[in-house]
C-alpha cells in the first residue's frame, strides 16, 4: 500500500515510525514531515492545512490510504475531500471533528446523552459571561470555543481571575476568532488522564491510556504547554477504570454521534478528570495526543497500518490489539523560552548516539535538515525522547539517560516526567 501521513510533528513521526514496520506498506509519504520522519518516509513540501495540494498529491501519487495527524485539517474537512476521492482516510469528517473544533458543541453532546462532564454554560458576550461568574462565585475554567492549539483554556481560582480570562479571550482576542464564543465550566478536581479509543463509526475499541504533563516546569508549575512529556500505562487507568470509561463515556459518545448524523471514525482522545465519583470528560480531541502518541506507538506490537485502516473502513471487529507489557515514557525537549518566544535554527547534536541506546527512540517534533545535513530546531517542542522499561521508573531513567546524550544547549526539558506513577 502507498500511504500518506499528513502532518509534521512528534505525533506524526510516531505514526510514521509505527506504520513503516508494516509488511503491507510499499511506500510511505509525509506532508510536510520533518527531519526525523524523513528517515522512514518521503517528505513532500506541502503544508498539513493545504487541502487542495494534499488532494492533488493523493491523486498524482496514487495513494491508497491517508492518515491525518493534526486537528486543523480535519476540522477544515480534509477527510471529507479524501473520502470523496474514494480513498480510505483515518480521521473524522468535518462534522464529527467538531467534537474538538467546538467545545460548546462537545459539551451539548455530552449533556444530551448523559455522559459525565463538568457543569457549564456557553456565552458569546463578555458581560453575560462575567455576570454568570459573579453569581457562581467559585473557581471555574474559561475556554475558547474553537481551536487554539491546546492553549485556549484558562483555569481561574477567583472571580477576578475569571473576569481577566474572559477579557483575554473575548476582548483582547488572545486566541483569535476561536474565542468569539466561550464555555465556562465548573472547576473539577481529581487526577487527569488521557484515554484513547479507535472508532469506526459504529463501534469503539480501547487503545492505551496515558498521562501527560502540561505545565512547562517541574512540579507542574508555570504556564500550560502542548505537553512536556507523557507515559503509558497510567496506574489510575486500571482494567476496572478502563471498562467504566468505555461504558460511561466512549461507547455512548460514539452512539450519540451516529444518532446525530455525524458518525465518528478515527481516534477519539478523551481528556478526563478522575475524581471520587469516577471519570468525567474535560475535553474530547479528534486526533492522537502529542506527546501521548509517542509512548503509545512505542508499546504497540500490532500492525499499526492494519489497525488504522480497520478504523477507516469500519472493520474494527476484525482486529485484536497486542501491546508490549512494559511501560513507555516520553520526555519532550523544547526550545529555551517555550511556550513564549524562542529561537529557531539552533543545531542539535548527539541524536544518533541517543537513538543507539537499546529501547530508546527519539521522535522529532519540530526539526529540519539544513544544506549541510545538520539537524536544526524548527519549533517550540522539538524532540520526544521515548524509552521502554519494565516500570515507569525504569523507562524514566532510560529516557533521561538518552536526553543527557543529546547536545543541544538551546533546549531544555522537565526532569520529573512520570512523577505521579513513580510516586505510587
Amino acid at each position: 500500500m502507498k500511504v500518506l501521513i499528513v502532518g509534521g510533528g512528534g505525533r506524526e513521526h510516531a505514526l510514521a515510525w509505527a506504520v513503516a514496520k508494516s509488511p503491507k506498506l510499499t511506500k510511505l509519504y509525509a506532508a510536510p514531515g520533518n527531519a526525523g520522519i524523513a528517515d522512514v518516509a518521503e517528505c513532500l513540501d506541502i503544508g498539513a492545512e493545504d487541502i487542495p495540494a494534499i488532494c492533488k498529491a493523493v491523486e498524482e501519487l496514487k495513494i491508497d490510504f491517508v492518515i491525518v495527524g493534526p486537528e486543523a485539517p480535519l476540522v477544515a474537512g480534509l477527510a471529507d475531500k479524501i473520502e470523496a476521492m474514494e480513498v480510505p482516510v483515518f480521521g473524522p469528517s468535518a462534522k464529527a471533528a467538531e467534537i474538538e473544533g467546538s467545545k460548546g458543541m462537545m459539551k451539548d453532546l455530552l449533556f444530551k446523552y448523559g455522559i459525565p462532564t463538568a457543569d457549564y454554560e456557553r456565552f458569546d458576550e463578555p458581560d453575560a459571561a462575567k455576570e454568570y461568574i459573579r453569581i457562581k462565585n467559585k473557581p471555574v475554567v474559561v475556554k475558547a470555543d474553537g481551536l487554539a492549539a491546546g492553549k485556549g483554556v484558562i483555569l481561574s481560582h477567583t472571580v477576578t481571575e475569571a473576569y481577566a480570562a474572559v477579557d483575554q479571550i473575548m476582548i483582547e482576542e488572545a486566541f483569535g476568532n476561536a474565542g468569539d464564543e466561550i464555555v465556562i465550566e465548573e472547576f473539577l478536581t481529581g487526577e487527569e488522564a488521557s484515554f484513547f479509543a479507535l472508532c469506526d463509526g459504529e463501534r469503539a475499541i480501547p487503545l492505551a491510556g496515558a498521562q501527560d504533563h502540561k505545565q512547562v516546569h517541574d512540579g507542574d508549575h508555570g504556564p500550560n504547554t502542548g505537553g512536556m512529556g507523557a507515559y503509558t500505562p497510567a496506574p489510575i487507568l486500571d482494567e476496572k477504570m478502563e471498562k467504566r470509561i468505555m461504558d460511561e463515556i466512549v461507547t455512548p459518545t460514539v452512539e450519540g454521534m451516529a444518532k446525530e448524523g455525524k458518525p465518528y471514525k478515527g481516534v477519539l482522545f478523551a481528556g478526563l478528570m478522575i475524581g471520587e465519583d469516577g471519570p468525567k470528560v474535560i475535553e474530547f480531541n479528534c486526533r492522537f495526543g502529542d506527546p501521548e502518541c509517542q509512548p503509545i506507538m512505542a508499546r504497540l506490537q500490532s500492525d499499526a497500518l492494519e489497525m488504522l485502516l480497520a478504523a477507516a473502513k469500519g472493520e474494527l471487529d476484525k482486529i485484536k490489539l497486542k501491546w508490549d507489557p512494559r511501560a513507555a515514557l516520553t520526555v519532550v525537549m523544547a526550545a529555551n523560552g517555550y511556550p513564549g518566544n524562542y529561537k529557531k535554527d539552533t543545531e542539535i547534536k548527539g541524536l544518533a548516539e541517543a537513538d543507539k541506546i537499546a529501547d530508546v527512540t527519539v521522535f522529532h517534533a519540530g526539526t529540519k535538515t539544513d544544506a549541510d545535513g545538520r539537524i536544526l530546531a524548527n519549533g517550540g517542542r522539538v524532540l520526544g525522547v521515548t524509552a521502554l522499561g519494565d516500570t515507569v521508573e525504569a523507562a524514566q531513567k532510560l529516557a533521561y539517560k538518552a536526553v543527557d546524550t543529546i547536545d543541544w544547549p538551546d533546549g531544555f526539558c522537565r526532569r520529573d516526567i512520570g512523577w505521579r506513577a513513580v510516586g505510587r
